[in-house]
């Protein structure tokens, strides 16, 4: 079943009282980007206070700092003149739940939507599968604090983000709503020039 047509109902509403937002700038106002996962119990509008136009936010599988994430975080600045940039991971994230294998396994059996059980993510579909998720780094995560140093230093030792931009990294707790900095991933990130 589709919600298409409540996704353009909502749109229609939204709309009809677009007003002002028709004037927001192409640059966030905020000079500000944002790089966290798209599980949908994270609101970084909430959790960050933002409004419209206030800044970047970049999402994917795990916040992960992947060659495209860095791609959009070199534009934020270097097109869009963001200053700062935040990793904000979070706790319970599904990229916990597996490994590179298990989903190259569970492809290789079907292209069907899998189950997570007690023991993992288990396969519930038949085949055909594909051979071809072997191919990709998954960007899995075996320790979330780890996770959140290792791609701020990834962002810091990009030879195309300058030295001068810092750049933080969080943990956001699913169960308080709390941002928890990583001091180790923060350290990392400071600015060096």
């Amino acid at each position: 079943m589709s919600v298409l047509d409540e996704i353009l109902d909502a749109n229609r509403a939204y709309a009809a009282e677009f007003g002002a937002r028709s004037e927001l700038a192409l640059p966030p106002a905020r000079g500000f980007t944002i790089l966290t996962c798209m599980d949908a119990r994270l609101d970084p509008a909430k959790y960050a206070g933002l409004a419209e136009g206030d800044a970047h936010v970049i999402r994917n599988a795990g916040g992960r700092a992947s060659d495209d994430a860095i791609r959009s975080l070199v534009i934020s600045y270097k097109l869009l003149g963001t200053r700062e940039f935040f990793v904000i991971h979070h706790t319970d994230c599904g990229m916990e739940f597996f490994t590179d294998e298990v989903m190259s396994g569970l492809l290789a059996q079907s292209l069907e939507t899998a189950e997570l059980g007690p023991d993992g993510f288990r396969d519930v579909g038949e085949g055909p599968g594909s051979s071809a998720g072997a191919d990709v780094d998954w960007l899995t995560i075996s320790d979330r604090t780890q996770a959140v140093v290792d791609d701020v230093v990834r962002i810091r030792n990009s030879p195309l983000v300058p030295g001068r931009i810092p750049v933080h990294g969080f943990l956001y707790d699913v169960r308080t709503g709390r941002l928890i900095e990583v001091d180790a991933a923060t350290d990392a990130g400071r600015a060096t020039d």
